[in-house]
């Protein structure tokens, strides 16, 4: 059996996916290879160079929690006024992620990572998917995790390239193409729980993405192969944590792992028709303002199945 993690994009929420990682390291699953989109080809890349030991998962852990949105999204009022006037193609710089990804991955080229790792990107000017296998690794998670309008596109091999999710796929085929006959699907998961929409302009694109990962990955999910089993962590809800906040690292981390370890022991990724619990709604009652919640972040709680509580799934 070939064992293959998909990790989906979704902005800070991609702290997520650490709990999750730990959670799955802690029943012995291991990959035998990693795909990972945006947010999800900085954690697949850390991954398939450093593993799924405790220490590295911890220090995983420890560069999230570091973040601050500046880090990552460094704003700047000149470069947002080149991009009015036909100037800059991005509101942001890549630079800083790039530095990110350098001084952390600890592998130059994706073909000497320890486990097999593939980073999807989408062609800009013809919307096709790309599947980035070998090459820098920097250069590669900057091309994954290009959001249209916020960083700008990179050129590679001769294609100009930005965010994965825009060409429509999540991941899960790619996994089958590649031989998996067993998939864990890592959502970042959408903040369902928010009163109103973010206060950035960053904060409003990185929720749209990441409903937009969200319907793709419920129809591939629903959609696979059938030689593929496909398991699916259940995303945090409710969320209230916008994903353009980084501010709620570590307890997203700690939340990941605590839900993914109870989702385990109940059996839930052998459930039938895994894609209803990725299932896209809200419950305002349970948010907070703006870009987070209003008093920290949910203690616990569950997506519920339509018509369920979540007690049950």
């Amino acid at each position: 059996m070939t064992t293959a993690f998909v990790l989906s994009g979704g902005g800070s929420l991609g702290a997520v996916q650490v709990g999750m990682l730990q959670a799955l390291a802690a029943r012995g699953v291991r990959p035998d290879l990693l795909v990972g989109t945006s947010a999800g080809a900085v954690n697949a890349a850390w991954v398939a160079e450093h593993g799924l030991s405790s220490d590295s998962l911890a220090g995983l852990a420890g560069v999230w929690t570091q973040l601050h949105r500046r880090d990552v999204f460094p704003v700047s009022a000149t470069r947002a006024v080149e991009g009015l006037l036909g100037r800059s193609r991005a509101l942001c710089s890549n630079h800083r992620l790039g530095d990110l990804v350098r001084a952390h991955v600890g592998v130059g080229d994706l073909t000497e990572t320890a486990t097999p790792v593939h980073l999807l990107a989408t062609d800009l000017l013809t919307g096709r998917e790309v599947r980035l296998s070998s090459g820098d690794v920097t250069g590669a998670v900057l091309a994954s995790a290009a959001i249209p309008g916020i960083f700008p596109p990179v050129l590679r091999d001769g294609r100009w390239l930005i965010d994965g999710v825009v060409s429509g796929y999540s991941g899960v085929s790619q996994a089958v193409r590649l031989g998996a006959s067993e998939v864990y699907v890592l959502p970042a998961g959408v903040p369902c729980a928010l009163r109103r929409p973010p206060r950035s302009a960053v904060g409003v694109a990185l929720h749209a993405l990441s409903v937009l990962i969200e319907q793709r990955l419920i129809a591939e999910v629903a959609d696979r192969a059938p030689a593929a089993v496909v398991k699916v962590l259940p995303p945090l809800c409710p969320l209230a944590v916008s994903a353009a906040d980084f501010s709620h690292a570590a307890h997203l981390v700690t939340r990941g792992r605590l839900e993914s370890t109870r989702w385990l022991d109940e059996g839930g990724t052998s459930l039938p028709h895994q894609e209803r619990f990725l299932a896209l709604h809200g419950h305002p009652a349970d948010a907070g303002p703006g870009d987070g919640p209003a008093s920290g972040p949910p203690a616990g709680g569950r997506r519920a199945e339509p018509g369920r509580a979540s007690a049950t799934r």
